[in-house]
Formats: C-alpha cells, structure tokens, sequence
C-alpha cells in the first residue's frame, strides 16, 4: 500500500471521529440521569445496612425527600423491605472434597406501599449472583473478597430498585 507524499492521516482520523459523534447523537444516545419518581417523598422502612445504603441513594439522586421510618405516615410512599439473604453454594469441589469454587447469592425482596396502604408495587424479589474462586491457604483473604463481592451486588440492586421505583407511574 503507497501513502501519498506530503498527505497527514490527521484529517482522516479527525472526520472519523466528528462521524463517530454524529452517530451517536443521532441514535439517542444519552447519558444516565438521575432517576425521576412519581412521589415527592419516601420513606425506606428498616435498620438494614442495605435500607441505610439505600437512603443514601435515594437521597443521592436529589430529586425525592427521604424521610425517617418513623415519619412514614407523611411519606408519599413508603418502601417496606420484606427480606434480605445472604447464601453460597458450591459450585465445585477438588477429588479431595475441599471446596474450590463458590456461588455468593444476594436475594432482596420488598414493595412499596402508597398513602393509605395502597400498593404501588407488589412484593418483587431482586437477586443477583458472583462466582468466587476458593482456597484455604488464603482463607481470610477469600473472606474479605466474597466481602467485596457482597458489596458489589449490593450496589447492583440498589440501582435495580431505584430504576423500579422510578418506574412508577402516577398513583
């Protein structure tokens, strides 16, 4: 292939580039906003480190009050969690029957309750999963990590959540 002498790849790389941005502006894409709600005010019933976690999401996002557990008789709704596990199941074992491979399972289920009682979003259940590697020299370590892992999911579902609540219509 024969380049032509005196000619910089530069304008070709720059109309790729102002092609690449036309592109994605004319498909819709956009960024995540922060999630809009259907209420002004909520309260997330429970003492939970997830309910605790989820507070600080909501209130993150800056567009609904968050109110204590005890002032939900005044909340718009109120977010009841019904359930929050925390499982592992072996996924793989050595000839020896030492453990080599983890499944961390994370399940939550909740609903959301409007003024009066009336349900807004019946119990749904979200539920997320991570493999781990297993090895007992590194126990603590492997500890610390399914922590991590924990935390992570976590994180998923509190999203997950904020996107369901968000996609709440007008009650």
């Amino acid at each position: 292939m024969s380049r032509a002498i005196g000619r910089s790849p530069l304008p070709r790389r720059g109309f790729l580039a102002v092609g690449a941005a036309l592109a994605l502006a004319g498909c819709g894409f956009e960024l995540r906003k922060a999630p809009t709600f259907a209420f002004n005010s909520i309260a997330v019933m429970g003492n939970s480190p997830f309910s605790n976690y989820l507070r600080r999401q909501l209130r993150a996002a800056g567009t609904v009050e968050v109110l204590p557990a005890d002032q939900a008789e005044k909340a718009d709704a109120v977010l009841e969690l019904l359930g929050e596990s925390r499982n592992n199941v072996v996924l793989s074992t050595t000839p020896d029957g030492q453990v080599r491979e983890l499944q961390l399972i994370l399940t939550l289920r909740f609903r959301v309750r409007g003024q009066g009682g009336k349900e807004l979003l019946g119990p749904t259940e979200i539920q997320q999963s991570r493999d781990i590697t297993y090895n007992e020299t590194a126990a603590l370590a492997k500890e610390g990590e399914a922590e991590l892992l924990y935390r992570d999911m976590q994180s998923d579902i509190a999203q997950q959540v904020l996107r369901r609540l968000a996609a709440i219509k007008a009650f």
